[in-house]
């Protein structure tokens, strides 16, 4: 989460520090869009930096606009970043650098490069270069990993599978060769059987007495009493999520989300009585709730929305979209528009599309700028055909640095 402070979202700026497909639709006719943009990267806009996605979206408005990458590069190497430890200062900046190697802009990857060589936050660069794939902008920069980098960082730069800059890399450095080695080993080498492993010999009691004891095998018992989908495991549920946050309690929750419709008596007491397992209630009113739930679900949202609290509204918003009810319709439109969490948008999209069809047109069409890859994705499917749709697709068809599943189903619809 962020406490940044967001402009308007009536205004272009604030639709761009939200990601909004309506702020890249109108850039191109707004005065000072450039330095809206370039403000945007230079202070990480995004609620969540972990899950929400803005590099794509800030390079094709740079590329749109023809904005140079100067001010980019101002950002990276300004004085203060010898001296600010905050790793997520530079890192939408790198995300667009990389975005815009992949739009044709050849001259990010040399900032790239020349900040894996300067930048305090060297290995982020190196890590970025590496996804690139390209062998040709990391010439010379196998020296500088093998050097800085420890054993430990120098696995964390290896991706699973075959990358043309590791491979050319280890060519060169030995240090580098024995790391993808053991990358490799990992790969092959089979999970070992623990105590989980002879779960389904254990009684439903012993497995619970071994879950509560949160020590070797608790994790295991874990998700044997979830595949045998015992509602024992509710009884856990209450006496481990109140507590702080624990590795225990959060297998508890993935166990439960192989669970039906069965939990829904029990979620709907968590979900009212805010006892420590109301988010577990929630989720699980929003994927197996039932039309008598809509009141509550509908109180939830209205509250997250009035709170501006934006997580608060996932689960409500998801299980509205489910159960197709219309009276959310006003909500999912205000929080399309106000989220600064930009994660939350393909769920509205989706709950638009189910509750009211009509109205969710004009919704898939900005989808097709969004910046978030699950709204684009559902755009591309649903968006009505017209002359303007029809380019975008064809621009989402082409544009290598899109998703591959975005750029076939855009290809399809465009034809």
């Amino acid at each position: 989460m962020s406490d940044k402070v967001l402009e308007s979202a009536g205004t272009l700026h604030g639709q761009l520090q939200r990601g909004l497909g309506r702020a890249a639709r109108r850039a191109a006719d707004s005065a000072g869009a450039g330095e809206f943009v370039y403000d945007c990267i230079r202070r990480d806009p995004r609620w969540d930096p972990q899950c929400e996605s803005r590099g794509l979206y800030y390079a094709r408005l740079m590329v749109d606009l023809e904005l140079p990458s100067g001010p980019v590069a101002e950002h990276l190497f300004d004085p203060v970043d010898q001296s600010d430890p905050d790793d997520w200062r530079v890192e939408l900046a790198l995300d667009v650098l990389s975005h815009l190697v992949r739009l044709s802009r050849r001259e990010a990857g040399l900032l790239l490069r020349r900040y894996a060589e300067e930048g305090a936050h060297w290995f982020d660069a190196l890590d970025v270069l590496v996804e690139l794939g390209d062998p040709a902008l990391t010439i010379g920069l196998d020296e500088l990993a093998a050097a800085r980098c420890d054993d430990r960082t120098l696995g964390m730069l290896i991706p699973g599978g075959y990358n043309p800059v590791i491979e050319t890399w280890a060519a060169r450095q030995p240090r580098i060769a024995r790391a993808l080695a053991r990358r490799r080993e990992a790969g092959r080498a089979r999970r070992p059987a623990g105590a989980g492993a002879r779960g389904g010999e254990r009684t439903e009691a012993e497995l619970l007495e071994l879950a509560r004891r949160q020590g070797e095998g608790s994790i295991g018992a874990i998700f044997e009493l979830g595949r045998r989908r015992t509602l024992a495991l509710l009884d856990l549920a209450e006496e481990l999520l109140p507590a702080r946050p624990s590795r225990f309690g959060g297998a508890v929750c993935r166990a439960l989300r192989e669970y039906g419709p069965e939990t829904l008596p029990r979620a709907r007491a968590w979900a009212a009585q805010r006892g420590g397992c109301e988010d577990m209630g929630l989720r699980i009113l929003a994927r197996y709730g039932t039309r008598q739930d809509i009141p509550f679900l509908m109180d939830e949202l209205r509250g997250a929305v009035g709170r501006r609290e934006w997580w608060d509204a996932a689960n409500p918003i998801e299980g509205l979209g489910r159960l197709r009810a219309g009276e959310a319709v006003p909500l999912l439109k205000t929080a399309w528009t106000e989220s600064t969490y930009a994660y939350l948008r393909p769920r509205i999209l989706t709950a638009l599309t189910r509750t009211a069809p009509h109205t969710a047109e004009s919704y898939t069409v900005e989808g097709l700028w969004d910046c978030e890859e699950g709204v684009r994705r559902e755009a591309v499917r649903l968006a009505p055909l017209t002359d303007e749709t029809r380019v975008r697709l064809q621009r989402l068809h082409l544009d290598t640095a899109e998703d591959h599943d975005i750029r076939a189903a855009a290809a399809a619809r465009a034809l």
